[in-house]
């Protein structure tokens, strides 16, 4: 492990001096198709922040169970948009077997982070169900899903399940909120609002921006990013009432 990846451990190691354990499950498929030096960066990982690893038979890349609580992961190190279908399918089925769900994926170049977004789009996919969460590399791919795993685990052992589920509620009230503002503007649909969200993120950043920075931080077209733009600077639009 090199030192950069050593000096990321120090928050973690320090959370099991604390005394909490876990047990990390990885796919004997998912093993199967990675080198040996992926393996022994995982297994070294795994094994200076105290989880135990067991290779087993099973349908996610990963599970963890840590303070009770248990998170299963799918882990795409090699993204291929001809691939998606498979992807999207296998992804649905697990949504459906697992309460906690997570799917990582590494996109190191920038038309890998392309693709993905549209393919993110393309199939509409629900904000937080799952949670996509998109990663440079294939080392802080892994290393966000142990911190997941022990930031679950730490608020399952300190009985704090009901306050995120509540923090969750509001979460999806904010984002019904956002959509509800973003897609009166004339010509702007659900996907347009999603894709402003995840490339800028609030309202009040979307209202700051210029045409130009949407057009480089989105697949808008030229027109929605005037649009957009406008809408939040041209008395006769944002003063006209649109919202049902």
């Amino acid at each position: 492990m090199d030192d950069f990846s050593k000096g990321r451990n120090v928050k973690l190691t320090f959370v099991y001096r604390a005394g909490l354990g876990g047990v990390c499950l990885m796919s004997t498929k998912w093993r199967d198709q990675h080198p040996p030096s992926v393996i022994n960066f995982i297994s070294s990982f795994l094994g200076s922040n105290s989880f135990r690893l067991h290779i087993v038979q099973i349908a996610p890349d990963f599970i963890f169970n840590c303070g009770g609580l248990s998170m299963a992961f799918v882990f795409i190190t090699n993204w291929d948009v001809n691939n998606s279908a498979f992807i999207l399918n296998r992804v649905r089925n697990l949504k459906g077997q697992f309460a906690n769900f997570y799917v990582v994926v590494s996109l190191p170049a920038r038309d890998q982070n392309d693709s993905f977004v549209r393919f993110y789009f393309k199939y509409t996919m629900e904000v937080g169900r799952p949670t996509f969460m998109p990663v440079q590399d294939i080392e802080m791919g892994f290393e966000k899903i142990v911190k997941i795993a022990i930031a679950r685990g730490v608020g399952k052992k300190q009985g704090l399940p009901s306050r995120m589920k509540s923090e969750k509620e509001q979460s999806v009230q904010m984002m019904d909120h956002f959509l509800k503002v973003i897609t009166s503007i004339p010509g702007i649909d659900n996907h347009d609002a999603y894709a402003l969200n995840q490339a800028i993120g609030s309202i009040e950043a979307i209202a700051r921006s210029s045409k130009e920075y949407i057009l480089e931080s989105t697949d808008l077209s030229a027109d929605k990013a005037e649009t957009i733009s406008k809408f939040f600077r041209d008395p006769k639009f944002f003063l006209s009432p649109k919202i049902n």
